[in-house]
């Protein structure tokens, strides 16, 4: 997730700018397949709020990839980018998906592996 952040943000180019969207698209496939080292899959735990009293609902990593895949990623990737407006921008650059297929085909997208 951490290259994924570099590449939406477009830290790997020379014409970086700090203020500036110079990143690329990046779609990620095969979301149910990401493996988790340690014993992060039963003990991190994932939090939202519903906005009620007493809405905060926890999730646990095995969970959520039983519920969304795609979400765990989502969330990684999103925390490593700026808390702006800039941050929301780059992450409508990011596309993921579970299975191998995605909508991105006529982009002829290049296939990078970590």
């Amino acid at each position: 997730c951490s290259e994924i952040a570099k590449i939406l943000r477009g830290k790997h180019k020379p014409n970086y700018t700090p203020h500036a969207d110079c990143g690329d698209n990046v779609v990620v496939i095969n979301a149910e397949k990401i493996v988790l080292s340690g014993k992060k899959m039963t003990d991190k735990i994932y939090m939202r709020h519903t906005g009620y009293p007493g809405g905060q609902r926890t999730l646990t990593a095995t969970e959520l990839m039983e519920k969304r895949p795609t979400r765990l990623v989502e969330i990684a990737v999103k925390g490593m980018l700026p808390k702006n407006k800039l941050g929301a921008a780059l992450y409508k650059n990011l596309y993921v998906y579970e299975g191998a297929e995605h909508k991105q085909e006529a982009q002829n997208p290049k296939s990078i592996t970590f």
